[in-house]
């Protein structure tokens, strides 16, 4: 075997692991501190003061729907503070959260990102707990009860709470993005269980209020960048699936794709900007869970696929593997793009959902670090429209 085979079977092989070996390898792991390690139990009388803080930027068309959402709470009325922060919004946002007495409304002109307005909100938040989640998710009921049991638990600095999409087109945007949630949702699970979830979704997820600090104004995804550094502090990250926010999925691949690359931009940002995660030594095993589920998916895979493509290419000749292995590329990626026409057409092929999501992820983790390397993703942004 010459270098060019082993680098071609180590890339397969580093894919291969960050998209399915490291949840086979994690699940083992659980299983065998199960066998040592008892399950937690959670004291009901656990209640203490919340807030819930939104950040809402000219929703409109939601936001009476989340402020009825909100006020469903089945958590002590007494206990539960429900805050928005609306800087910047220029429709009646602002205006029908003022309406409601129950509500605090912070609210200022000018638009300088989400961040910058938690920033400026957060030294006025004086409960023990602080729960956000965004104006287009809603809630299931016992969502705070099943949140702040954790944090009975002192090494547990934040909890994420797990993120849903309502199926309502069937495309295969909306189809494709529901089974990544599933899937990450399984390994969150995990990973909480083995030691700490590796960030959270801003859908829907608490910290204790006293670790917060007040991240750069140019940050892309808070709630990732926070969470990881309240972990860097000695605290754990735990996932709770019981506790979920609902959401439609993007209307189509162009409005996921425009969220994707964001969120990969801000990937990237946040790997050159918490170096210390990379550390095993300082950090452990949040070291190999940081890697193994975050930064080989987001600076690794999407290189790595366009060079085992054209080593597949170069290593043709050698061997009858490889001629297997390049047409079950040209497959795979003939079946991505056929699942983009397919939905612009209107059409439903679920053989099409995977290649043509994969595809698609890979693809803004590439353009996202594009965008990265020029400093063009802008904090503020155009919001991808839900169906």
């Amino acid at each position: 075997m010459n270098t060019i085979e082993i680098i071609f079977w180590l890339l397969i092989g580093l894919t291969f692991y960050a998209y399915i070996g490291y949840g086979i390898l994690i699940w083992i792991m659980v299983k065998i501190k199960r066998l040592f390690v008892k399950s937690k139990s959670y004291n009901p009388n656990f209640l203490p003061e919340v807030t819930l803080l939104i950040a809402a930027y000219n929703e409109e068309d939601c936001i009476e729907a989340k402020i009825e959402n909100s006020l469903s709470l089945n958590y002590p009325k007494e206990k539960l503070k429900i805050a928005f922060v609306t800087d910047g919004s220029t429709d009646r946002t602002a205006e029908i959260i003022s309406k409601n007495s129950a509500i605090t409304l912070y609210h200022k002109d000018g638009r300088s990102g989400k961040m910058a307005a938690i920033n400026r909100v957060m030294p006025l938040v004086s409960t023990p707990i602080t729960i956000y989640s965004d104006a287009n998710a809603m809630l299931n009921a016992d969502a705070v009860r099943e949140i702040v049991k954790h944090f009975e638990d002192e090494k547990v600095g934040v909890v994420a709470g797990e993120k849903r999409i309502m199926k309502t087109t069937g495309k295969t945007a909306e189809v494709g993005e529901g089974i990544y949630w599933k899937y990450e949702g399984f390994l969150k699970r995990l990973d909480s269980e083995l030691y700490s979830t590796v960030g959270a979704a801003g859908e829907l997820y608490a910290i204790r209020t006293s670790l917060f600090e007040e991240l750069e104004a140019d940050t892309l995804l808070d709630d990732f960048v926070l969470s990881l550094r309240i972990c860097q502090k000695g605290y754990v990250t735990a996932y709770e699936p019981n506790a979920f926010a609902t959401e439609t999925a993007s209307l189509n691949s162009s409005e996921e794709l425009k969220r994707k690359i964001r969120i990969c931009a801000g990937g990237f940002q946040s790997v050159v900007r918490m170096p210390k995660l990379l550390n095993p030594f300082k950090n452990g095993l949040l070291t190999f869970q940081y890697i193994s589920h975050r930064v080989l998916r987001w600076v690794a895979v999407p290189f790595a696929l366009i060079l085992i493509l054209g080593l597949n290419i170069s290593l043709f000749e050698y061997n009858e593997i490889y001629k297997i292995l390049l047409f079950g590329q040209i497959l795979f990626y003939s079946m991505a793009i056929l699942g983009f026409y397919f939905e612009r057409a209107g059409k439903k092929v679920k053989v099409l959902y995977v290649p043509y999501y994969f595809s698609l992820m890979n693809y803004s983790a590439l353009a996202g670090f594009k965008r990265f390397l020029n400093n063009q993703q802008k904090v503020v942004w155009e919001k991808a429209i839900r169906s």
